[in-house]
């Protein structure tokens, strides 16, 4: 589907969800990190998803892959609950800045569903643009929705990407914290970052000045660059659980890095497991 065929852009301003709000085939969920944040306020007709829903848990062994993707059985149960239909147009918001909300994106991504938007600034810009909020509950209208993985190369795994760290035209967006990336704080077995990563930390790509906004795409761009991150490359974004990076993986694509990819294992697998690779400065 092109992007062409959407209701919105992939980046929508307060102002514009707002004179689309009564559109019929709008989906507008909001994914707070804060579970309260929904009833203190939302956009009106918005539904609300636990974020817990977009991570697997963890499996019977007890392996490190609580924040994988979910089954499509899972993910088939929970956008039916939202209600999904293949002619849904969702838009996506939470009260951080764009983490959650973005794995919720980059999961919609995975599945084909290539409606969607994300609201620029989430619940913070929506209400310092003086729109209105709602504090009543908005119920779901159940669907019967079939998940599968479409576009499974929106994803990567541990495997691929070790194989591949050496590759050229091909580089790794750490979105994590400066003191993550260089191995002084973390709770996992071994600290550090993955050979050959860069590290821009998710929040550096927001204006904190403008509600929690993307921040000016050239200047991302430039910043970008210097890192070694370019538009034409391969790029793979991870953090800890994915959640960070689901910011950074949203970024990448508004900034057209086409091939931006999430790594949903991120350190807490990579740096739970003896036989990765580490590199600390």
């Amino acid at each position: 589907m092109s992007s062409e065929d959407n209701l919105l852009p992939l980046i929508i301003e307060p102002e514009q969800l707002a004179d689309h709000l009564d559109e019929p085939s709008l989906l507008i969920i909001d994914v707070p990190l804060r579970a309260e944040s929904y009833g203190e306020g939302h956009v009106p007709g918005a539904v609300f998803l636990d974020h817990r829903l977009l991570m697997r848990g963890e499996d019977s062994a007890g392996n490190c892959m609580s924040n994988d993707v979910p089954t499509v059985e899972a993910l088939s149960r929970l956008f039916s609950s939202l209600g999904l239909t293949r002619d849904t147009h969702v838009v996506a918001y939470d009260d951080e800045g764009g983490g959650w909300a973005g794995r919720l994106l980059w999961t919609l991504e995975l599945i084909g569903h290539t409606r969607y938007s994300y609201l620029n600034g989430g619940i913070h810009a929506w209400r310092a643009a003086g729109q209105p909020v709602s504090t009543e509950t908005q119920a779901p209208r159940p669907s019967d929705y079939e998940a599968e993985i479409l576009h499974p190369e929106v994803a990567i795994d541990r495997l691929e990407l070790q194989e591949r760290l050496d590759e050229k035209g091909f580089a790794i967006w750490d979105a994590r914290s400066p003191e993550e990336y260089r191995g002084e704080k973390g709770d996992n077995a071994r600290l550090g970052h993955i050979p050959g990563a860069v590290n821009m930390e998710w929040t550096d790509a927001m204006d904190r000045e403008d509600d929690l906004r993307i921040r000016d795409y050239a200047e991302l761009i430039t910043e970008l660059e210097a890192l070694g991150l370019t538009p034409d490359m391969e790029v793979v974004t991870h953090c800890q659980s994915h959640h960070r990076s689901g910011f950074t993986w949203l970024v990448g694509k508004a900034l057209g890095f086409e091939k931006i990819r999430g790594y949903a294992g991120s350190w807490k697998e990579w740096g739970n497991r003896e036989d990765t690779p580490i590199e600390k400065p």
